[in-house]
């Protein structure tokens, strides 16, 4: 039994936290970048060739665990219940909760678009071609693509949704064949285990990565690339701030999450994914943490991937801004006037192409353009956004894990299995690494 928190030794002032190890990173990647923005062309591309060759190690690591992970924490995690009823409940509330959070998303990026008006005044390039784009998944598509053919070529895709879909299927089977399932229950409950410990280990490389993936995008494009789109940013950045402190904080108080230990679970994946710009990066540690936290692991296993196609926040809420944002530049550019009731006509059929972004290559930025086709708005907009796209997708990025974070924890009091004891230790404990 590992000791008290309160007797544990004082840790020393240069030991520092993870989270601060990454905040450090993320500083001296800022400023590496600044100075790489400024060499030659050939220093930078040596510069970069070697720093994308850090990011690139440190994402590999963590893409590869990410399919024994949630294959395994979805079975240990259904089949331990015993219970399929449960699960089948589990998943109905998980898909109610990401429909109502994310079309909540839409409507404010929608309100702070049209009363900021980033797009305003905005001079539209010359139309882009849009050939070679992958295109949205529709519904069926979408529900066809949840079903794998081969679990090893969906694994060795990443793919979270079809992994997630079988392994749920597969833990059904588990409970059904009763104690002959016993065996295959106990491998992954110690295959969760291990690959825990896993992401231990390769998280003490992260602020490693980090620096250099914040050094590449700083050094590729400059700070000063922001001040062209700098109202848009703004924009985004603060319809966020106001998604997360109204409606993540309603829901917060409604479900009683306890904000403080809450602050500290979700504060590394944060900002792993803000830092990276990449979701799955953040995805081990806030495994970990939402378990700590008192999230059984049955309902992290399965509600964290889901979300991972049903439950972007910050995807969703950038899409609205952005296609407004391209509608505003497009009246600037030609006159024509994107009315309310067109923008909510917009709105309706982003909240069902944005399901299928996970499995589409550039994914934010597929969608966006379809939509901009859909209503014969300038593509030439979705091009122009590119210029900040870094910026944008590390605000998206991060709170579409915070929002998966909640969504966890909000179905696991759903369910009554929230734990207040474990939230109040892992605290504790985390106040004390700090």
């Amino acid at each position: 039994m590992s000791a008290p928190v309160e007797n544990a030794a004082p840790r020393r002032w240069y030991h520092l936290s993870l989270t601060q190890q990454i905040m450090v990173g993320l500083g001296v990647g800022i400023l590496l970048g600044g100075w790489m923005h400024e060499l030659p062309a050939a220093a930078q591309d040596d510069w970069g060739t070697w720093l994308k060759v850090i990011r690139d190690v440190f994402l590999h690591l963590i893409k590869v665990m990410i399919a024994p992970l949630i294959f395994a924490s979805v079975v240990q995690g259904f089949a331990g219940t015993g219970d399929m009823k449960k699960a089948r409940r589990i998943g109905i509330k998980a898909l109610v909760y990401f429909e109502i959070v994310t079309t909540f998303a839409l409507l404010v990026g929608l309100t702070v678009v049209n009363l900021v008006r980033p797009g305003a005044g905005v001079i539209l390039p010359a139309d882009e071609s849009t050939a070679g784009l992958a295109r949205p998944l529709t519904l069926a598509e979408t529900i066809l693509h949840s079903f794998p053919t081969s679990l090893m070529d969906a694994m060795a895709r990443n793919d979270v949704l079809q992994i997630v879909c079988f392994a749920v299927l597969f833990a059904m089977a588990v409970i059904a064949a009763g104690s002959v399932g016993r065996p295959v229950l106990d491998f992954c409950s110690s295959l969760t285990a291990v690959m825990f410990k896993f992401a231990g280990i390769i998280m003490k490389f992260a602020p490693f990565g980090v620096g250099a993936a914040i050094a590449v995008a700083v050094g590729q494009q400059g700070l000063g690339s922001v001040l062209t789109l700098g109202k848009l940013v703004l924009t985004l950045y603060a319809a966020l701030v106001v998604f997360v402190v109204f409606v993540l904080g309603f829901v917060i108080w409604l479900a009683r999450v306890p904000l403080k230990p809450f602050v500290r679970a979700v504060r590394e994946p944060f900002t792993l994914a803000f830092a990276t710009a990449n979701s799955e990066a953040a995805l081990p540690k806030a495994f970990a943490n939402m378990e700590r936290f008192g999230v059984p692991r049955g309902i992290v296993g399965f509600v964290l991937p889901a979300g991972y196609s049903f439950n972007l926040d910050g995807s969703t809420l950038h899409l609205a801004v952005a296609s407004v944002f391209v509608a505003q530049a497009a009246e600037t550019t030609t006159g024509i006037h994107f009315g309310i009731t067109q923008q909510i006509t917009m709105m309706l059929i982003l909240m069902l192409t944005s399901k299928g972004v996970a499995a589409v290559p550039r994914a934010s930025f597929v969608v966006l353009v379809a939509a901009l086709e859909s209503f014969k708005l300038p593509v030439a907009g979705a091009f122009l956004i590119l210029g900040v796209d870094a910026l944008l997708d590390m605000a998206r990025t991060s709170v579409n894990v915070l929002g998966n974070c909640l969504a966890s924890v909000v179905v696991a009091r759903w369910e009554g299995e929230f734990d207040e004891a474990k939230a109040r230790a892992f605290s504790a404990e985390a106040e004390a690494e700090s």
